[in-house]
């Protein structure tokens, strides 16, 4: 498909045979395209207008932290749990080391949205009070009910919240058997209908296998120290974890399917680690997670950044098993064949070539990495001829695809914070708290990072973690929040980007599963289409708005939507006007159209 830039190139080439007026069409039309490419817009941090200033992330002690799980940090959801069409926020929370000893324990945080821009916290009465090492959080309606239902991964037992519709949750983790070992560390996770019975199943990346009683101190192993100084022991000095896939029965409960799908047995050889007393395979030290259809063949495909490791492509054989393919792939090692330390997964067409292309952060000192999809789910490195190289020195952990002046191009946000609480003070060449990043797609291949311009929000420095994306207060435009490590929640408002059309489409399932989750959705409009799909999970341990959110430019009118359910259902509409969110339900057309500006 054809860029901006060479439709416009074939116009001057027209224009040119127009003398002078077409030099002054032509001025005109550079005009229009440098408004276009350049809406100003603001990210404003929100939070203590919107009441969040309370909700305090714990993560072991604040300074000189001494264990990995100490560092790892939390993520957050957009999600509206009480179908009222407002996005809420859920932010998972860890812990102390001796809770008991201080009488302190920290829960997780439901805020609900009370569309005004504020949120009231209802926690308690929402009934999510469990309290433990939290890590990363997913969205899903698991049994059909109507209701998104929440599943939060833990170091220790994972917990299931059944969404009971009334503005309270049930934990439900055990009869629905998918609690866990409780001794695994739980880490990215995704619903995903792999099987694509109507019923959403569950992935669970695990990060390492970690001891707190036997877990070496800082300073004690090669792994334990960084520019000469004693830090927490990193992921090497820990066998990794096994990832894990729960198939849905369909009557509430699940069954672990790890061993028979061929999830929890990557190809390729294994190494070994020496943990204890004993030699231990290395696993895959999962983090990030996101299901989407990679290779455009109707079934979704699941994507796991891995720490210090290879990174894992689990592609789907539409009979129940996976074959992991990531190093044949393109998409486990840079393009240098190393394993860099992935963190956080974003997955959009950013090319708009019709092929949905993955970025993962790493660990400073490396290149976030973008691997282009060029067509059948094969990938290539594109991070430095996308420009992604400007910025080595963060430490990135949440990121994400979205269209911030909704020119129609998928941009990059990332959210960056070291690990190592022992630099902060230390005059190095990186720092513990570090600013955003915001980087514009320009619209051929590659990205520009324009942070200073978009705000001062943006250059606060923060040890940030899970960040998630969503049109928070319903004015056209996505917003962001990050879930910042041993503080408060970042909420950043876009201002003005809504100064662009835009179109929102959520999808409701029936055949499928009722969350949509794997919906495939093309919006046309003018010479331009794009393609998005419904994801569960995705950036590092946190939920997006299920709602796909395209940018439209100067396009007032959408000419035409092309819907692909997980049921193998195929329905489009023609002519929907823009600046509007529209519910499309599967085989029974538009549910609903709703004007927001």
């Amino acid at each position: 498909m054809s860029s901006g830039f060479g439709r416009l190139q074939s116009r001057r080439q027209f224009l040119h045979t127009l003398g002078g007026t077409g030099a002054a069409l032509l001025t005109g039309l550079h005009d229009l395209r440098a408004v276009e490419a350049h809406i100003p817009v603001v990210f404003r941090d929100v939070t203590a207008k919107a009441g969040l200033l309370g909700a305090k992330n714990v993560c072991g002690r604040v300074a000189n932290k001494q264990f990995l799980l100490e560092e790892m940090g939390c993520g957050v959801a957009l999600f509206d749990y009480d179908n009222d069409g407002w996005l809420d926020i859920f932010l998972v929370n860890g812990t102390s080391l001796a809770p008991a000893e201080r009488g302190y324990y920290p829960t997780c945080y439901l805020f609900h949205n009370n569309h005004d821009g504020t949120f009231t916290d209802v926690t308690k009465k929402a009934g999510l009070t469990h309290s433990g090492w939290g890590q990363g959080c997913c969205v899903g309606d698991y049994d059909n009910d109507g209701c998104d239902d929440l599943f939060v991964t833990y170091w220790g037992h994972n917990v299931l919240y059944h969404n009971n519709g009334d503005g309270t949750f049930t934990n439900v983790s055990e009869q629905a058997g998918v609690a866990g070992s409780g001794t695994s560390w739980g880490a990215g996770c995704c619903f995903v209908d792999y099987d694509r019975d109507g019923h959403l199943d569950l992935f669970v990346a695990n990060y390492v296998n970690f001891d707190l009683a036997t877990a070496p101190k800082p300073g004690q192993t090669g792994y334990c120290t960084y520019n000469d100084t004693a830090v927490p022991c990193g992921p090497q000095g820990f066998a990794g974890g096994t990832n894990i896939l729960y198939r849905n029965r369909g009557d509430g409960t699940f069954i672990d399917v790890s061993q028979a799908s061929g999830i929890a047995r990557p190809s390729g050889p294994s190494k070994m680690v020496f943990v204890g007393r004993n030699w231990q395979p290395t696993g895959s030290y999962g983090m990030g997670a996101s299901a989407a259809d990679f290779d455009n063949d109707g079934w979704p495909d699941i994507y796991v950044a891995c720490d210090s490791a290879p990174s894992l492509l689990y592609r789907n054989n539409h009979d129940g098993t996976f074959r992991e393919t990531a190093v044949s792939a393109g998409c486990a090692l840079d393009e240098n064949g190393v394993a860099l330390s992935g963190m956080g997964v974003a997955v959009a067409d950013y090319d708009a070539d019709g092929w949905l292309d993955i970025a993962r952060t790493n660990f400073s000192e490396q290149v976030t990495s973008l691997y282009r999809n060029y067509g059948n789910g094969a990938f290539e490195d594109a991070s430095i001829k996308a420009g992604l190289g400007v910025n080595r020195k963060y430490l990135g952990f949440g990121v994400g695809f979205f269209d911030f002046d909704n020119d129609g191009w998928k941009d990059l946000f990332l959210a960056n914070g070291h690990v190592y609480s022992q630099i902060l003070g230390r005059k190095l060449h990186v720092s513990y708290k570090e600013p955003k990043v915001l980087y514009r797609n320009l619209r051929n291949g590659r990205f520009e990072d324009i942070s200073s311009k978009a705000g001062l929000a943006l250059q606060a420095e923060d040890v940030a973690r899970g960040c998630a994306f969503g049109d928070f207060d319903n004015d056209g435009d996505v917003d962001v929040i990050v879930n910042n490590l041993d503080g408060p929640p970042t909420l950043l408002r876009n201002d003005g980007g809504n100064k662009n059309n835009w179109i929102m489409i959520k999808c409701v399932g029936t055949r499928s599963n009722r969350s949509a989750i794997g919906t495939r959705v093309k919006v046309s409009s003018g010479e331009r289409s794009q393609i998005d799909e419904v994801m569960s999970g995705t950036s590092y341990y946190s939920q997006n708005d299920l709602r796909l959110h395209f940018g439209l430019g100067r396009a007032t009118t959408v000419d035409r939507v092309d819907v692909s359910w997980p049921s193998g259902a195929k329905e489009s509409f023609s002519n929907l006007s823009a600046n509007r969110l529209i519910i499309l339900q599967e085989n029974k057309g538009i549910l609903d159209q709703r004007k927001f500006r």
